[in-house]
């Protein structure tokens, strides 16, 4: 079962965690797992992207406290490759052109480790019709057994020197027009590639690619742009 807009009441209940400007308390209502086994960890934001309030194990999960993680932007719990794939769904979300996306994100974690993540963002209106809020639900993947990991060995993680450009562009969130111009590529060679990355690393488009990097360690964490490291490269 997956948490719902319904499962996240607001209520006056001072015993929930939130933040002074919010101008409400939320409380969390039973949280959920989903179909596929994972943990859903539920946070609210104010318009601006700032969280208002949070369930103590969201915060936990970024390695922060509840206190410290309230009247933060999002995005200062995430990798800074995940906002230039977020952005224009809040976008959407702000200007009403849609009620709720789902994407990939790459989280940090505590002591600045990574994990990959779904995460869900649903619009919370007002009686005006006006955004009020959003609520998003973040899916860390599962921690990957030996024998559940997608075999993906070592040698088959070596890229191409091409590629290794082409993978931290798409992690620093270039378009394939501008990976064209920068790498003097056609478009159709980027696309090329791309999908070359996405098949070595088994995964379903863009954003997923970049998780999937950071996961395997492909993209070094604490730099901007994103680098991958030597030993990937052949």
């Amino acid at each position: 079962m997956t948490t719902s807009i319904t499962d996240v009441p607001l209520t006056n209940d001072r015993s929930t965690t939130s933040h002074p400007s919010a101008g409400h308390r939320y409380t969390y209502a039973a949280r959920s797992v989903s179909a596929a086994g994972r943990r859903t960890y539920t946070a609210h934001l104010n318009p601006e992207r700032r969280i208002v309030a949070a369930e103590p194990d969201f915060s936990r999960r970024f390695g922060r406290t509840s206190a410290d993680t309230c009247g933060r932007s999002l995005y200062e719990l995430l990798h800074p490759s995940s906002p230039s794939y977020l952005d224009r769904h809040f976008t959407r979300l702000s200007e009403g052109r849609c009620n709720r996306f789902d994407e990939r994100m790459v989280g940090l974690g505590d002591s600045g480790r990574v994990f990959s993540a779904g995460i869900t963002g649903i619009a919370v209106h007002d009686t005006t019709g006006g955004l009020a809020g959003i609520v998003v639900q973040v899916r860390p993947d599962q921690e990957a057994t030996a024998a559940e990991e997608p075999a993906v060995h070592a040698p088959e993680r070596l890229l191409s020197k091409l590629d290794a450009q082409v993978l931290e562009g798409v992690a620093a969130g270039a378009s394939t027009v501008q990976l064209a111009a920068r790498l003097y590529l056609s478009r159709q060679g980027v696309e090329y590639h791309v999908g070359l990355m996405l098949r070595k690393l088994k995964a379903p488009n863009r954003a997923a690619l970049v998780a999937r990097a950071h996961s395997l360690g492909m993209l070094t964490v604490g730099h901007w742009p994103p680098r991958v490291p030597p030993e990937f490269v052949k």
